[in-house]
């Protein structure tokens, strides 16, 4: 029992890197309509920015502050120089914008920083917690502290702020929205912003773990995308919970199916993706679409 638990846990931990990078990927798209594939490149840019930021002399913590700032200000500037001139072009130009992007961002990091694997400090202390047999790390429990915490903020962001009720009105209908007098425009541009912050979260999280290099991201957007799927493109709490659930259902697999293993994993999250279109295309926290003749 103990040792399901302990997996339960690391899937816990993994699930929250998910949540994260899934949540930046939903923000995006019920602002826009638009599925970001750059965005876990985008997390891993930010990554390699706080290790700069740490190389340079700036105690961790501050370098985080420093490359959530600067993340934000990028992703309005992408909405704003990249994504604003093809707004409302037909979907297979954007996802052509986006995939582009992906490409754009991995050849700079390499070209910036080099391919060659670096190692990224761990913000949180070393050690576990034990109590009946089973170890969390404070690391995971850092983690999992960290994702709930950006998933509270939103929630107060969302609920009880004027930007947040004005990001909420375009979500839902930015013709009504610009009716009433809100500036579309800028909202759109706070939204990639703050998917561009979210998402730099995942990437600092997951660089400890990964190790830092221009594709290390290219795996957990595969799971982030699940995790969107799974809780639904339309849901942000739907997006965590289903990378919680990806997470554990990852490391259950592994462990205890041994046809897959480790080396096999992956396919984890494209069997739960083929599962929720054909099942629930909405997710299990989306709302069904409805059109009226």
């Amino acid at each position: 029992m103990a040792g399901f638990l302990q997996q339960i846990i690391e899937g816990l931990t993994a699930g929250a890197i998910y949540a994260g990078l899934a949540l930046a990927l939903v923000l995006i798209y019920r602002f826009t309509g638009i599925v970001n594939f750059a965005q876990g490149e985008l997390a891993m840019f930010s990554a390699f920015l706080a290790w700069q930021c740490v190389q340079s002399g700036l105690p961790f913590w501050a370098a985080l502050l420093a490359t959530l700032a600067v993340s934000f200000a990028g992703g309005m500037l992408i909405e704003r120089v990249i994504i604003r001139p093809v707004e409302g072009a037909p979907e297979l130009t954007l996802v052509i914008v986006t995939v582009g992007l992906f490409f754009f961002v991995n050849a700079a990091a390499g070209w910036i920083w080099s391919y060659q694997v670096k190692s990224f400090p761990n913000p949180f202390p070393e050690g576990a917690f034990r109590a009946g047999g089973v170890t969390a790390g404070y690391s995971s429990l850092g983690v999992l502290g960290v994702v709930a915490a950006v998933m509270g903020l939103l929630y107060l962001l969302f609920r009880y702020t004027k930007i947040g009720l004005a990001m909420r009105a375009v979500a839902c209908n930015p013709q009504s929205a610009r009716l009433v007098g809100i500036r579309v425009g800028t909202v759109l541009a706070l939204g990639w912003g703050l998917a561009a912050l979210v998402g730099a979260v995942s990437g600092v999280l997951s660089a400890p773990l990964l190790f830092l290099e221009p594709n290390m991201m290219g795996g957990v957007l595969i799971y982030a995308f699940a995790a969107a799927t799974l809780g639904g493109f339309d849901s942000p709490g739907g997006a965590v919970a289903g990378g919680l659930i990806v997470g554990v259902a990852e490391t259950l697999t592994g462990a205890y199916l041994d046809v897959i293993g480790t080396e096999l994993k992956i396919g984890v999250p494209l069997v739960i993706i083929l599962g929720v279109l054909l099942l629930r295309p909405q997710g299990l926290f989306g709302r069904a679409v409805v059109e009226r003749v």
